[in-house]
């Protein structure tokens, strides 16, 4: 379950707060969100079955096309500080960095989040216009708690202009570079049953 660990009040010393938290809480996910400092526990084995899975999926094009592929990513998503850690992110071989750490959103090709309980509201309402802001060019977010996956494309300040839904069982065509059909059928055994939580 993440926790909410600070709301610091003053935007200078926000970053210092969670480079000290990011510290403190190695190798746990720290996230600012909305001058949120959120340290999420370590993903469990379903939720990581999930990503390889999509992975198989993915890696032949990421190879093709000397793309990499990473976990526990910090994307710079610009002027509002905030530094998502994403499931996943593909990006290409030599991104825009922000400082030795940060990859800037707008650089990459992919951005994945999985759902769980802790992070349901921040996956559907703060991370999605927060990653069209940052001109992320495709984010996936696959939710097993609702057996669906939507893939957001064409950012712009506004949001994502292209929202593509299905139930899992359904395709999901990755945009342009990719041009790769996602078979979500994939996910279906990795649902959390009621005495397993996500």
């Amino acid at each position: 379950m993440a926790k909410l660990l600070a709301r610091p009040t003053a935007e200078d010393d926000l970053l210092a707060q969670y480079r000290t938290v990011c510290t403190l809480f190695d190798p746990q996910r720290v996230e600012l969100i909305h001058g949120r400092i959120v340290v999420n526990d370590v993903p469990t084995w379903k939720h990581n079955k999930i990503i390889s899975r999509l992975l198989k999926q993915i890696l032949a094009k990421a190879t093709e096309e000397d793309w990499e592929v990473g976990t526990n990513t910090i994307l710079f998503l610009g002027a509002q500080k905030d530094r998502y850690i994403p499931d996943l992110t593909v990006a290409p071989p030599d991104p825009k960095m922000f400082g030795d750490d940060a990859v800037h959103a707008d650089d990459t090709i992919l951005v994945v989040e999985v759902v769980s309980p802790s992070s349901v509201n921040d996956d559907y309402l703060t991370k999605p216009p927060a990653y069209a802001a940052g001109g992320v060019p495709a984010f996936l977010r696959i939710d097993p708690l609702k057996s669906r996956a939507d893939l957001f494309s064409q950012p712009s300040a506004g949001g994502y202009i292209k929202h593509t839904d299905v139930k899992f069982g359904g395709e999901i065509k990755l945009p342009a570079p990719w041009n790769l059909t996602l078979d979500t059928a994939v996910f279906n055994d990795a649902e959390p049953t009621e005495d397993q939580p996500a």
